[in-house]
């Protein structure tokens, strides 16, 4: 017998003249089915109520049942985070849209030791221009730890592109993907931006975490078909992995030369200790138009 099955009993048995009795087992029966699938959980109130009102034939019920599906409704679109890692959630009181009282909202925990762009934001990165309804390529996806955090930040009028060469993680991004509709996740080597040309417009951003030694030629070769003139790039450079002999100062100052080459105007660089070892972080914009001269 399921969970729904036991509560319907329970209603049977001890709510033929409870009405507040019969609600508040409905809205166990609610809970047990958002655990399981909060995409269909209305649906699932809606036939709960329908057959708790049909085996008691009690008015009173359809009065509280209507009630019911009005608070479960309500409840569902909260806005509410959910977990994509196994990160923490914390609920907090906000002021409520319609201006009167609070409503609770969740959040995600930001772990900076596993995302480099909340290493940046700590250590004190002035702006990392991914804003709401910015659309943003994010070249080295992984699994979709990171991707999952910018695609809470540009939102629903926003999107984020994520490359991720690998096939194995790219199983995972795929999966994070198909319960954030504004991720589009690719899987195709970086180098090639030619193969998803195709799935990316231009974009506002680019992001880069590739670790690999033509880092600096992977982004330019992207930015040239997909950044807008004037739009902004975040790259995480990761020493070893491009030089491992040299110090990390020295192979970062390479990379920035390297970028400024390619029309790119680095802003900031920092490096991302204690979170990150032989890390750096530059943000800057990218064929930015020359001022006219009055």
């Amino acid at each position: 017998m399921s969970c729904l099955d036991v509560d319907l009993v329970v209603v049977v048995a001890v709510a033929v003249d409870a009405a507040e009795v019969v609600a508040a087992v409905v809205v166990a029966a609610v809970a047990s089915v958002v655990a399981v699938a909060e995409a269909v959980a209305l649906v699932a109130v809606v036939a709960v109520v329908a057959e708790v009102a049909e085996l008691l034939v009690v008015e009173a019920v359809a009065d509280v049942a209507a009630v019911v599906v009005v608070a479960v409704a309500a409840w569902l679109a909260a806005p509410r985070a959910k977990s994509v890692y196994g990160e923490k959630r914390i609920s907090v009181d906000v002021p409520a849209a319609s201006g009167e009282g609070t409503e609770k909202v969740e959040y995600r925990v930001w772990n900076p030791f596993r995302s480099k762009i909340a290493a940046a934001i700590l250590g004190g990165v002035d702006n990392i221009w991914i804003q709401p309804g910015a659309k943003v390529l994010y070249l080295g996806g992984a699994s979709g730890t990171t991707v999952s955090h910018v695609s809470d930040i540009v939102g629903p009028t926003g999107a984020v592109y994520a490359v991720e060469f690998s096939h194995r993680v790219g199983r995972d991004l795929i999966n994070m993907a198909k319960s954030r509709t504004n991720v589009v996740p690719i899987i195709e080597d970086a180098r090639h931006p030619l193969k998803y040309r195709m799935l990316v417009p231009m974009v506002d951003v680019v992001f880069a975490d590739v670790a690999q030694p033509d880092q600096a030629r992977i982004v330019a070769i992207n930015a040239s078909h997909f950044l807008k003139n004037g739009g902004h790039f975040v790259i995480s450079i990761k020493a070893s992995c491009i030089d491992s002999t040299a110090p990390p100062e020295a192979v970062f100052a390479r990379e920035v030369k390297k970028l400024q080459q390619e029309q790119f105007k680095p802003a900031e660089q920092l490096t991302l200790e204690p979170y990150e070892r032989d890390h750096a972080v530059v943000v800057g914009s990218y064929r930015v138009p020359k001022k006219e001269k009055k």
